[in-house]
């Protein structure tokens, strides 16, 4: 489990997060990969995880995705983890980086509140909004789940943040293979959204030494 509700793993250069910068890195010098295009994503803790990283090392990633999770720096021990898993917590300061959310609205371990969080921490360092959100509901079917997608766009009508909200769907990846452990295969699929949306938002700067 990652520890993204202690102090001490939420900033660049100690903890957690740098030992997940010092993989990335490496990754990227064995494998000659692009580095406007690296990406980092996850579910609960993993998505929080993630949240994380784009929030201490908004320079290495280029666009991130949190699937049932909290904002960066939500709670800052044991106790305040419980509660903003149900209430959002007060997230550290946002960052530029790009992000799409995905949450059920059932979820009862992290409340959906917490997508919320996630896109207002981001919005709130880009001024000049490009107008009210775009919100595009999806049609109903007689199979899978309903859900609620909506962007939001910067000044240059640029989308900046994502988010998904899965009507009646858990604690569990949309889309997810239903022989996986936490996969609702009945909601859209999160991981072919992540990677679209990751895929319209590279990086313009290279990684940070």
């Amino acid at each position: 489990m990652w520890n993204w509700f202690q102090p001490e793993h939420q900033s660049a250069g100690a903890g957690e997060p740098a030992i997940i910068a010092a993989i990335t890195r490496e990754i990227v010098g064995d494998h000659a990969i692009d580095p406007g295009r690296i990406f980092i994503a996850g579910l609960s803790a993993g998505g929080t995880m993630a949240a994380t990283m784009a929030g201490a090392y908004p320079d290495l990633y280029a666009a991130v995705g949190v699937h049932s999770g909290l904002a960066h720096g939500a709670a800052q021990g044991v106790l305040t983890a419980f509660v903003a898993m149900q209430t959002g917590g007060s997230p550290l300061p946002g960052n530029t980086v790009p992000v799409i959310v995905f949450h059920g609205d059932a979820d009862t371990t992290v409340s959906a509140v917490n997508a919320q969080k996630i896109i207002t921490t981001r919005t709130s360092v880009s001024p000049g909004i490009g107008g009210a959100p775009k919100i595009i509901p999806s049609a109903t079917r007689p199979i899978g789940r309903a859900h609620t997608r909506t962007l939001h766009a910067d000044s240059r009508d640029a989308v900046i943040a994502e988010s998904w909200i899965v009507h009646g769907a858990g604690h569990a990846w949309s889309g997810g293979n239903p022989d996986g452990s936490f996969t609702d295969p009945d909601g859209p699929n999160a991981s072919a959204e992540m990677v679209r949306f990751f895929l319209d938002h590279p990086a313009s700067s290279a990684i940070a030494a």
